[in-house]
C-alpha cells in the first residue's frame, strides 16, 4: 500500500521497491525467492512495492514469445504474498531500446511515484538493468537514498555487451549501497566501480517449515515412484540458460547403462514443449509434473537421490540451499555464486556449465552415492525472517550513506 509519510524518530524505515522480479497471478512461481524476501521485509518496514511490467504497442500479440506479452493480462493491483502489489507497466523496446531502458523505466514510473516525495526513506532497485539504475535515478528525483540488490545474469551476463557494460560502469558507483547475494556477485559490483565499502552480501533465505530432511521412501511413495530405483531431480525455470536442455542430453547418455536410473524436471518455462516429447517417448523414467507449490517441490527434492542445477549462469541460486536443508547432494555447474555455496564434496559436485559428458558422468556418480543427509541440513542458510532482517539493516546502512553524502 502507499507510504504514509511520517515525522516519528522511531517510525519504520520506508522503502519503495521496484523490480519485474516478482511472483505474479500469471506466474506464481516467477522470482519466488524475492517475492519471500519482500514479504519478510515488509514485517519490518513500510514497503510499497511496485513489480513492473514491460510493455510495448501491440505486446499482447507476442503473448507467446514475449514476456511483455506473457504478462499483458496482469491487473493493475493484486495481492501476493498477503502484500498488496502494484503492476505499473514501463515501456519496454526489445533489442532496439536496450540502450535506454533505464530512462524509459524511470520515466514510466515517475507518474505513479512522484507523489512519493518526501515520504520514503529508500528506494530499492531489485536487479541491475533496467530496474536498478532507474531506482537510481528515481531515488534522486525522490530525494532518497538508493540502493540496488543483484541476482545473478544481471552482473555476471549483461556486462558482455559493451554498451551496457559502459551504462553499468557509470551509473552502477551512483548508488548508496549494493546489495549481492553472493561474495563473487559483489566483486563484479567492485569491478564494475561501486567503492568496496558501498557494497553488502545478503543471501537468500528458506523456508524451513517446507525444506527440512524428509524419509525418502516415504516421499516416493507419496509420489507414486519405485522406492528401490535411483532419482535424479531438477528443480526451477525450463530454460536453455539454465541447462535443462544439457540435462537432458546427460541422461540421454546414462539410461543404456544405469536402467535403474529416473529423473525428474520440476518447473515450467520456455523449454516445456522440447521437454515434454522426451518425457512422452520414456513415461517410466522421465517425470515432468510441472510447476508446483513450495510443499511438492520440497516432496520431490527429498524423493531425490541428487538434485541438479546445470545452469550457465547463476547468483546464489535458492534451490541448492533448499536441497540442503532437505539432506541431499547436488551437482551443479561452476559459476556465478555457486563455488560459495558447493564448499565441500560432501555437499556435492561441480562441473563446466555446458559440458554434457562431464554432467553425465558427475550424475552417474553421484546418483548412486551414500552420504549422511545430516551434513548437508548444517549447510542450510539461514531463514527468510532473518534474510529480510539482514536487507533492512542495509537499506538503513544506504540511507545513512545518503544522509553523510548530502
Amino acid at each position: 500500500m502507499p507510504i504514509p509519510p511520517s515525522s516519528s524518530a522511531a517510525r519504520p524505515l520506508r522503502v519503495l521497491v521496484v523490480t519485474k522480479l516478482f511472483p505474479n497471478g500469471v506466474s506464481p512461481s516467477f522470482a519466488v525467492y524475492n517475492g519471500l524476501q519482500m514479504a519478510a521485509l515488509s514485517r519490518l518496514c513500510q514497503v510499497d512495492i511496485r513489480a513492473t511490467v514491460p510493455w510495448f504497442p501491440g505486446a499482447r500479440i507476442l503473448k507467446k514469445w514475449s514476456p511483455a506479452g506473457q504478462f499483458s493480462e496482469l491487473p493493475r493491483r493484486e495481492t501476493v504474498n498477503g502484500m498488496d502489489i502494484r503492476h505499473p507497466r514501463f515501456l519496454s523496446l526489445p533489442k532496439v531500446g536496450r540502450t535506454w531502458a533505464a530512462g524509459l523505466y524511470a520515466a514510466s514510473l515517475w507518474p505513479s511515484v512522484r507523489g512519493l516525495k518526501g515520504k520514503i526513506d529508500v528506494v530499492l532497485g531489485c536487479w541491475a538493468y533496467p530496474d536498478g539504475l532507474a531506482a537510481i535515478q528515481l531515488a534522486r528525483l525522490l530525494g532518497a537514498a538508493s540502493a540496488v540488490k543483484v541476482h545473478g545474469s544481471d552482473l555476471n551476463v549483461l556486462p558482455q555487451d559493451p554498451t551496457l557494460r559502459r551504462l553499468l560502469e557509470e551509473g552502477l558507483p551512483k548508488v548508496d549501497r549494493l546489495i549481492a547475494v553472493s561474495r563473487p556477485l559483489g566483486e563484479r559490483a567492485i569491478e564494475l566501480g561501486v567503492p568496496r565499502a558501498r557494497v553488502a552480501v545478503v543471501t537468500n533465505g528458506i523456508n524451513r517449515e517446507i525444506f527440512y530432511p524428509q524419509d525418502r521412501t516415504e516421499a516416493r511413495r507419496a509420489l507414486n515412484l519405485a522406492p528401490k530405483q535411483q532419482l535424479i531431480a531438477y528443480v526451477g525455470r525450463l530454460d536453455k540458460a539454465k541447462g535443462v536442455l544439457d540435462l537432458i542430453e546427460a541422461f540421454r547418455k546414462l539410461m543404456d547403462a544405469k536402467p535403474d536410473l529416473n529423473l525428474a524436471i520440476v518447473g515450467g518455462g520456455p523449454e516445456m514443449d522440447r521437454c515434454k516429447p522426451f518425457a512422452a517417448v520414456h513415461p517410466d523414467r522421465v517425470f515432468l509434473p510441472g510447476s508446483l507449490d513450495m510443499p511438492k517441490v520440497a516432496q520431490w527434492i527429498a524423493a531425490c537421490d541428487v538434485l541438479t542445477l546445470p545452469s550457465w549462469n547463476e547468483g546464489t541460486p535458492n534451490v541448492l540451499l533448499e536441497a540442503f536443508a532437505c539432506g541431499r547432494r547436488v551437482v551443479a555447474s561452476n559459476v556465478g555464486g555457486i563455488p560459495d555455496v558447493v564448499t565441500s564434496p560432501d555437499l556435492g559436485e561441480m562441473v563446466p556449465p555446458r559440458d554434457v559428458a562431464a554432467l553425465a558422468e558427475a550424475l552417474g556418480r553421484a546418483a548412486y552415492r551414500n552420504y549422511d543427509p545430516a551434513t548437508l541440513t548444517h549447510a542450510a542458510p539461514y531463514s527468510w525472517p532473518e534474510s529480510g532482517a539482514r536487507l533492512r539493516d542495509v537499506l538503513q546502512e544506504a540511507v545513512d550513506e545518503h544522509r553523510r553524502r548530502k
